[in-house]
């Protein structure tokens, strides 16, 4: 049973293979001008696509905006589509073994864009983004082109709706930086206020503050209510007073 219903799906035929077939078979004066027309189409609709990610990306002000997402997915349909026509006929290759390669190349220039401070993260949202737009490329480079629309559907949603989401979720387990005078028992304080405050703390860690004038320790932690967010603010205000703090600020990965 099992089988028959897999046999059915691999023999069903998606719009995207009825128009490669169309096209694949027209000709001009026995020239392919159909196979020219569906790169086309691949590329303009990967520009399309994947540039509104890299504006979504951009005004946000992010280091890898528009020029660099385009760069990605234009590049990733080239490939897949040189992995489709760019061999000759009956030659051995495999056209799964150039996107296994672009996979495992931009997982790379994604890594590149995360920045580690202590305990937080900043830019694990646009190495998603890039990754993304290397999948958008390839889903177009390989005449996929329902499938590039509705992931770049799914990637809007979840960058723009899910924000509201993660935010609402941070803000009952901040991440905070505090930077004190070297002199103040801070892991006493920051303890104290947090039984206070019935809050647990996770990832506390340390950094002096080598380049300020006077001595300062950099204490970044992440804090965690039972109560709910309601209390964040008061608490954040409690713990700069009672430390002295030089500076409060919270942490976010975007």
């Amino acid at each position: 049973m099992v089988y028959s219903i897999i046999a059915e799906v691999y023999s069903m035929k998606t719009f995207d293979q009825e128009l490669i077939r169309y096209l694949n078979e027209w000709k001009v004066n026995n020239w392919p001008v159909g196979n020219l027309i569906l790169c086309v189409i691949a590329l303009v609709l990967c520009i399309v696509l994947v540039g509104l990610i890299g504006i979504e990306r951009e005004k946000r002000g992010r280091s890898a905006g528009l020029r660099t997402h385009l760069l990605v997915g234009v590049g990733s349909t080239i490939l897949m589509i040189i992995s489709v026509y760019g061999f000759y006929e009956g030659a051995n290759y495999d056209t799964a073994r150039l996107a296994a390669q672009i996979i495992t190349g931009v997982g790379f220039l994604g890594a590149g864009a995360i920045m580690h401070h202590n305990a937080g993260v900043r830019g694990l949202t646009t190495a998603g983004t890039i990754w993304a737009s290397m999948a958008i490329g390839i889903a177009c480079g390989s005449f996929n082109f329902i499938l590039a629309i509705l992931g770049t559907l799914v990637i809007f949603i979840v960058l723009i709706y899910f924000k509201k989401v993660e935010k609402k979720l941070s803000k009952k387990n901040p991440t905070i930086v505090l930077v004190v005078p070297n002199d103040v028992p801070v892991l006493s304080i920051i303890l104290d206020i947090s039984k206070e405050f019935d809050c647990t703390i996770h990832g506390l860690s340390t950094a002096t503050m080598e380049d300020s004038v006077t001595k300062n320790v950099e204490i970044t932690f992440q804090a965690i209510f039972a109560s709910g967010e309601e209390r964040v603010m008061e608490y954040i205000s409690k713990l700069e007073k009672e430390t002295k703090a030089v500076n409060v600020h919270l942490l976010s990965h975007i």
